[in-house]
């Protein structure tokens, strides 16, 4: 059986969406007819007993709107606000198109504060078991509307590869605006080669992620997506990098097509998350 085919048979999945994925380019606003998709390939694989959370980026951008501003929300308190207003604004619409599908969606708000502490990150993993027991899709975010700099991921990239962690997830899908890890940055280099599948995630790799990203609506670039990697394959789950043009690739890649970068689960020890929660 080779690497992909493995990713058949993945039962606990983590599989985040960034919000250049969530958006239409002209306007910046929720492309709904990608959400319905979205909400489809995830109920469906419910339907295939698998174990699903969502880590949704899209809160702030989905309020800004709300509220009729173009640019970008430059103070903390404007993006704490667009934060409230927007995530209770993607939460019903995530919950009205998983109704449809007979799916009960769920929410999570984490800051890095619950993982760190030992009694919050305890309770968050209990909250994530019971959830997955009684079928319910959490829908996790970073709870923009109270972190700050000192307790925020800052990426939901790094809040996803964490959520795995935390969980034992077998797999961590990450869907942004790029195919996969690449030798060098393809807008640049047109001899930049596309990596198939990472066995281990060198300090060679990790320096090749230079902080680009080719949106300019999400936070993260190739750097958080290689140290999401880093934390995911340590924690015991593979990971997949791929485009979110089209969710339809979620499906392909759970069918062990040849999508995206693999990166192959390399377990550290137990304590490997603490570790690296605390030098955050």
């Amino acid at each position: 059986m080779n690497f992909r085919e493995r990713l058949k048979d993945k039962k606990r999945i983590v599989i985040k969406i960034g919000s250049s994925s969530l958006t239409h380019k002209e306007t910046g606003k929720l492309d709904l007819v990608k959400l319905e998709i979205l909400v489809r390939e995830l109920s469906d694989l419910r339907n295939q007993g698998k174990e699903i959370v969502l880590v949704s980026s899209g809160a702030i951008m989905v309020g800004n709107h709300m509220l009729g501003h173009t640019g970008k929300p430059q103070n903390i308190a404007e993006k704490q606000a667009c934060a409230a207003i927007g995530q209770a604004k993607l939460m019903m619409i995530y919950q009205k198109l998983f109704s449809e599908y007979n799916q009960i969606a769920s929410q999570i708000l984490m800051t890095k504060n619950t993982m760190v502490d030992n009694l919050n990150r305890r309770n968050a993993k209990n909250t994530f078991e019971e959830l997955l027991r009684i079928g319910s899709i959490p829908i996790v975010n970073e709870n923009d509307t109270i972190a700050t700099y000192e307790i925020e991921f800052g990426d939901n990239d790094t809040l996803s590869a964490v959520v795995a962690a935390l969980i034992g997830a077998d797999l961590l899908i990450l869907l942004s605006d790029i195919d996969g890890l690449f030798t060098d940055d393809p807008n640049t280099n047109p001899d930049a080669r596309f990596i198939d599948v990472v066995e281990h995630l060198d300090s060679h790799l990790m320096e090749m992620g230079k902080s680009t990203s080719t949106s300019n609506v999400g936070t993260g670039g190739m750097a958080t997506k290689l140290t999401a990697a880093h934390v995911a394959t340590s924690a015991g789950a593979d990971m997949v990098i791929a485009n979110g043009n089209d969710f339809h690739v979620i499906h392909k890649i759970m069918q062990g097509r040849n999508h995206g970068t693999l990166f192959l689960s390399d377990k550290k020890d137990e304590f490997f998350l603490i570790d690296f929660l605390e030098k955050m």
